[in-house]
């Protein structure tokens, strides 16, 4: 009885406090550093079941004065959660994929943010795996580095030893290692000294949002820390035509996420090159089979 009436007053805490927000912070604020959350305008495609909420989560390393909203994305995921099973699905897109982007010809998907801002890079997304994104939330690295510093660092369960003479000279154990901060983002940045590369590191980028959805259930019972939280992310996200309402959704969404419901899978492909460069050529039969797999309830059968 005591953990439902704490799950009605944290209702009611997000209920208000988003509404506040649509007060205090409109549309036609400047964007902050850390968070956007963009709502995207649909195209005509296959239908998804409206118990699932789907976000395409971007991370970029936007320097000072550089508008995160047409960067280059380092980390893409498509994540799924369904509303009323708890379900959740994360399809990571090596951010080197070379894919068909509307206008512009082919290219990297990242290069899709570049061109045309997070409605390009949702409908070039939708296109690969056959599910557009309702929403594109996009976060700096040093935005990622305070929210996972906030939640007092995760857990990752790390399969392999690897390090990186830039990023991280001294490297990352293999097994469960404790991250914190910006080595966090750094696990989840490095692919040059992986076996599989961009495909490791998307992998690795999952082991992240894994680390973070634990140890916010872990700490979901302590009094105010899922308010202090939200205030948090508040504090610095900046959206764009996206209701209170529909944020009250999302975080309801999060909220409601079961870990032993989680499924993750990253887009397999081969190492082409094109024009001198390296990059992956995605196998578009599969992404379409995850797309399939998902659309209906936020699950994967298997990778």
């Amino acid at each position: 009885m005591r953990s439902r009436i704490r799950q009605v007053t944290r209702t009611v805490f997000l209920g208000t406090l988003l509404g506040l927000l649509a007060l205090v912070v409109p549309d036609s604020t400047p964007a902050p550093t850390e968070y956007t959350l963009v709502k995207l305008e649909k195209t005509a495609g296959v239908d998804v079941d409206p118990d699932v909420v789907w976000i395409l989560a971007v991370g970029a390393d936007t320097r000072p004065r550089e508008d995160p909203l047409h960067s280059r994305a380092d980390a893409l995921q498509l994540i799924g959660m369904n509303t009323k099973t708890g379900a959740a699905t994360a399809i990571g897109i090596p951010r080197d994929s070379w894919v068909p982007i509307q206008g512009v010809g082919s290219n990297r998907v990242n290069a899709s943010l570049y061109f045309g801002g997070p409605q390009l890079l949702g409908r070039t997304v939708g296109k690969l795996v056959g599910i557009e994104p309702d929403y594109v939330m996009l976060a700096t690295f040093s935005g990622l580095a305070d929210l996972v510093t906030s939640i007092g660092g995760i857990t990752v369960n790390n399969p392999r030893a690897f390090s990186d003479e830039h990023l991280n000279p001294k490297g990352f154990k293999k097994g469960r290692i404790k991250v914190n901060g910006m080595r966090a983002v750094v696990f989840g940045r490095i692919r040059h000294s992986l076996p599989a590369g961009d495909f490791d590191r998307s992998a690795n980028q999952q082991r992240v949002l894994r680390g973070i959805q634990r140890r916010v259930a872990e700490r979901a019972t302590e009094a105010g820390f899922i308010e202090g939280g939200v205030l948090n992310v508040l504090k610095h996200l900046h959206t764009k035509g996206v209701s209170p309402a529909e944020l009250f959704r999302i975080a309801q969404a999060v909220a409601q996420v079961d870990p032993a419901k989680i499924t993750t899978c990253v887009l397999p492909g081969a190492i082409g090159n094109i024009g001198g460069a390296s990059v992956v050529i995605p196998n578009t039969a599969v992404a379409k089979r995850y797309g399939n797999d998902a659309r209906k309830d936020a699950t994967i059968k298997h990778c």
